[in-house]
């Protein structure tokens, strides 16, 4: 009766200490998610507003020039707005978070001073203010532009919070193994930014699966990228447009991804060059 009892104290402790250990690391996470804000927009001014005025500013300038192109309606009757907005937001999220992942590694590296932060907190913690600054940019302008009668109410707000956020694990997965080569093999940082610039065809941004020829749609179809696009527009547009996408396929994607950057990030925490 006394090893019962001893052997249930032991799971308790062991649940109270992974709890407890959980929300250290949420704590953690929190503060460097103010840390990265602060360091990148101060304390003065509108401060904490740039991480959503910052996007939303950049999106509405480009709709605002692809409006003056003089034409409301692009390919099928899709708004240019509407599309610029789905299209820009989707890709100012993809290209900052793995953008910012470049020697992230070494510039973070003086915070693990600190016993309770490890370089995935920071890695995580960047990650997630710009998933949380992007998708409030965009609900604001989108909010914004239905007010004024530029855009037609959302059809499947979830499905287009879920497209998000299944690129951002997605972007992650790929932030890791940038920040883990850069920090091992210094060259490739140079790379990573042309890199992003030649794979904007890949994207999906600035159009949609079925207006390709079916030879072109039958290769973009297996680029991740092109899928989370058009299940942001399918929750946008729902049934108007016609697009092709599977959540079990952009999973495994972010799976593999994470599965890989992890052990990369892990091995290159030994090279980190402090400067």
């Amino acid at each position: 009766m006394t090893v019962q009892n001893h052997s249930s104290f032991g799971k308790v402790e062991r649940k109270t200490s992974y709890w407890a250990a959980l929300a250290i690391q949420r704590r953690v996470i929190s503060a460097l998610m103010v840390r990265e804000a602060l360091g990148r927009f101060g304390h003065e001014n509108l401060g904490f507003f740039w991480i959503i005025g910052e996007p939303m500013l950049m999106t509405s300038g480009v709709m605002l020039m692809w409006s003056m192109s003089g034409f409301e309606k692009g390919h099928e009757g899709v708004g240019l707005i509407p599309f610029a907005l789905s299209g820009y937001s989707m890709l100012t999220l993809w290209r900052h978070i793995t953008g910012k992942s470049i020697y992230a590694l070494r510039f973070s590296a003086a915070l693990l001073f600190h016993r309770n932060i490890r370089i995935l907190d920071m890695l995580i913690a960047r990650t997630v203010l710009e998933c949380l600054g992007g998708l409030a940019a965009f609900f604001i302008t989108y909010l914004l532009f239905n007010i004024l009668g530029y855009m037609e109410t959302l059809e499947d707000p979830l499905l287009v919070i879920g497209a998000w956020l299944l690129l951002t694990w997605f972007a992650f997965g790929v932030s890791l193994i940038i920040a883990g080569l850069t920090e091992m093999v210094e060259p490739v940082g140079h790379f990573v930014q042309p890199t992003l610039y030649i794979s904007l065809p890949m994207t999906g941004s600035f159009y949609m699966l079925h207006w390709l020829p079916e030879s072109v749609q039958g290769i973009l179809w297996w680029s991740p990228l092109v899928q989370f696009f058009e299940m942001f527009r399918a929750g946008m547009f729902g049934s108007h447009v016609p697009t092709e996408w599977s959540v079990p396929y952009l999973a495994v994607w972010g799976l593999l991804l994470t599965s890989i950057g992890l052990p990369i990030v892990n091995h290159a925490q030994k090279h980190i060059k402090l400067y």
